[in-house]
């Protein structure tokens, strides 16, 4: 299908965490924080705003303004929040690029249900967009890794995402085995959040999880374990704001359980791989991907509990992504 300036093809990662959208001759031309913000939510929503502009209100805003994010564990989670989402993606390229019919063809979990590809489907149709096809994410983050996808060879994907990660093999041009688990990253955030709670009767929001995150994955990968994390929140015994300091080694076992889930089900796809396809991941080893593969400890452990060789993907934040837009132009040149 010929692209025209009153009609494109475009691939969108609608992830938990951001959005973005790639075409075939002009890379990415959308990448923004998926979240929104509605006033009067519970009664009748009015849209305020999407992207790096909500996300600045993350936090920051009290009833009548509520913020929203269209995604949770990978997969749509609201729908009004989905549609606005969407609808703010299509508007923002629509305006840059005037095109007046855009097809998307959008990245899902492996594993998503019916219900859930069919209100994916119907959010992009009702923010504006045109014949919705679904893709799976695992299968799009071999193909951004510049894999040969279709080959008779085994190749296996760990794609680490903020709501879902998916451990996946495939050969083919098909996904032969796969597992995921619900959480991601943004489960790790909610992990340190309740044990800040639990422990030191000290909460802190989204935003200082995420900060606390980084930097406990870089002092982790480093084996700084003694030193210290200072988070700004309120301390809810006294109701005051304060500085609290938590040595890296208390969150230590936070983290480890979250590295185990992800380890538990590479083991359980490579358990279930054909012994042909395994011998091929023996030689060509497991490729992460996903902003939640950069994580301390992730590729270690997986190696060293599976004895098979682990890497980190380069820009994995974006392999599902580039693997749209390889789609997108091997579909253009056919």
């Amino acid at each position: 299908m010929t692209a025209t300036n009153s009609h494109r093809i475009i691939g969108i990662d609608l992830g938990t965490a951001n959005t973005v959208a790639v075409t075939a001759g002009d890379g990415i031309i959308f990448d923004q924080p998926s979240v929104c913000c509605f006033q009067g939510y519970d009664a009748m929503p009015r849209f305020i705003a999407a992207g790096a502009k909500a996300n600045s209100y993350v936090g920051k805003v009290a009833k009548p303004l509520k913020i929203v994010r269209p995604l949770k564990n990978g997969v749509l989670s609201d729908m009004t929040a989905a549609r606005e989402m969407l609808r703010f993606l299509h508007e923002t390229i629509g305006v840059q690029r005037r095109f007046r019919r855009v097809h998307p063809r959008i990245g899902v979990p492996a594993d998503a249900t019916q219900s859930e590809r069919r209100a994916l489907t119907n959010a992009a149709m009702d923010a504006g967009f045109a014949q919705p096809e679904l893709v799976p994410e695992p299968f799009l983050a071999a193909l951004g890794l510049g894999l040969a996808v279709d080959e008779p060879r085994g190749r296996m994907i760990v794609d680490c995402g903020a709501g879902t990660t998916e451990a996946a093999v495939i050969s083919l041009g098909r996904i032969c085995v796969g597992h995921s688990v619900r959480g991601g990253g943004e489960a790790l955030d909610q992990s340190l959040i309740d044990h800040l709670q639990f422990r030191h009767r000290f909460q802190i929001g989204v935003a200082a999880a995420e900060t606390m995150k980084i930097q406990l994955s870089t002092l982790l990968a480093e084996g700084r374990t003694e030193e210290l994390i200072e988070v700004r929140g309120l301390d809810t015994a006294t109701g005051l704001p304060r500085v609290l300091a938590v040595v890296v080694a208390e969150l230590l076992p936070v983290w480890l359980r979250y590295v185990s889930q992800i380890v538990g089900i590479v083991r359980s796809t490579l358990r279930e791989t054909p012994a042909e396809l395994s011998r091929d991941i023996l030689d060509d080893g497991i490729t992460l991907t996903g902003g939640g593969s950069l994580s301390a400890l992730v590729a270690e452990q997986i190696s060293a509990e599976t004895e098979v060789a682990t890497r980190v993907a380069d820009a994995p934040r974006l392999c599902v992504a580039l693997g749209l837009q390889r789609l997108l132009e091997q579909r253009h040149e056919a």
